[in-house]
């Protein structure tokens, strides 16, 4: 069966809920603090909660920031595919959560920036296997090592590209040497929006498709209106499940990890993207980013 495998950094997300936040210069409380582990690691997360075979390549450290992303991983049965980075921890984000839902991040890097292309090339990638890459992996020191990697990749492996906010405004020849690899594209509106300069968002994955690989496919969520797939040509609207939310954090990464699991178990599209809409709306009402239904709590949401 496929795997997922994900190359980009496990942080330690530390969750500081406010009020609002303080002006520039002023002071805010928080009304509670938790420590979760995040980044990669909730989307490998949600694809070994729907049933996946879930593997992570990037480096983690050897202090208490690493320890935690190892035990919620093993928690999981997810396989870790590289060793730690002795003398250094894991690094961190600082999240600001507002009664909204909405987050601000203040982010501290470690051992997760040690990555090469031969401690990448650990995940051993094998045709029909999906590799996730993040946008901000992109930035030095990373982007050199992950593109490598990359390029040396099997011909059928997907790679899977999560952009994230950055990936608009790299350099075009970054962009470009990183969409000719890219094999499925999975973002937000605001993402699909900034990487094209369009305004009207079904116009959007269109206009992405034609920057990738081919064969390529192009996922775009819109929140409480659901996503779009783009696939052979056309686009399909996949209706959401709105839910009040109360914590964001980590729905858009829930999301992709179930619908590549779910391709992974052989789903097509349409389906694969339906179950991840529901993932994400049942993970927006459970608070830290290790908020990823199982399969079958997915399916109870479903019926």
């Amino acid at each position: 069966m496929p795997r997922v495998l994900h190359t980009a950094q496990a942080l330690v997300d530390v969750i500081l809920e406010i009020d609002e936040l303080p002006p520039r210069g002023g002071n805010a409380n928080a009304r509670s603090e938790t420590t979760y582990a995040g980044g990669a690691v909730t989307t490998l997360i949600a694809a070994a909660r729907t049933g996946a075979t879930a593997v992570h390549g990037g480096a983690h450290g050897t202090g208490p920031h690493g320890d935690l992303i190892r035990q919620a991983l093993a928690r999981d049965g997810v396989a870790l595919s590289d060793s730690p980075r002795p003398d250094l921890d894991t690094g961190y984000c600082t999240v600001l959560l507002e009664p909204s839902a909405e987050r601000t991040f203040l982010t501290v890097y470690g051992a997760e920036r040690q990555v090469t292309a031969q401690s990448l090339a650990t995940l051993a990638p094998e045709p029909g296997d999906l590799v996730c890459v993040s946008g901000y992996s992109l930035f030095e020191p990373t982007r050199e090592p992950i593109l490598e990697f990359l390029e040396s990749l099997k011909e059928g492996v997907d790679v899977v590209l999560d952009p994230g906010d950055p990936f608009a405004t790299f350099p075009r020849e970054v962009q470009n040497r990183m969409l000719a690899r890219t094999t499925v594209w999975t973002s937000n509106a605001d993402e699909a929006k900034a990487l094209t300069g369009l305004e009207a968002l079904e116009d959007t994955p269109e206009a992405i498709r034609r920057r990738l690989s081919p064969g390529a496919a192009v996922v775009v969520r819109d929140g409480e209106r659901g996503c779009v797939v783009f696939h052979h040509g056309r686009g399909t609207q996949i209706p959401a499940f709105p839910q009040k939310a109360v914590d964001t954090n980590g729905a858009g990464d829930t999301h992709t990890g179930v619908l590549l699991a779910e391709r992974a178990l052989g789903a097509d599209w349409e389906s694969a993207a339906t179950r991840a809409n529901a993932a994400a709306a049942i993970a927006v009402t459970r608070r830290g980013t290790e908020s990823a239904p199982t399969r079958v709590e997915v399916d109870e949401f479903l019926s």
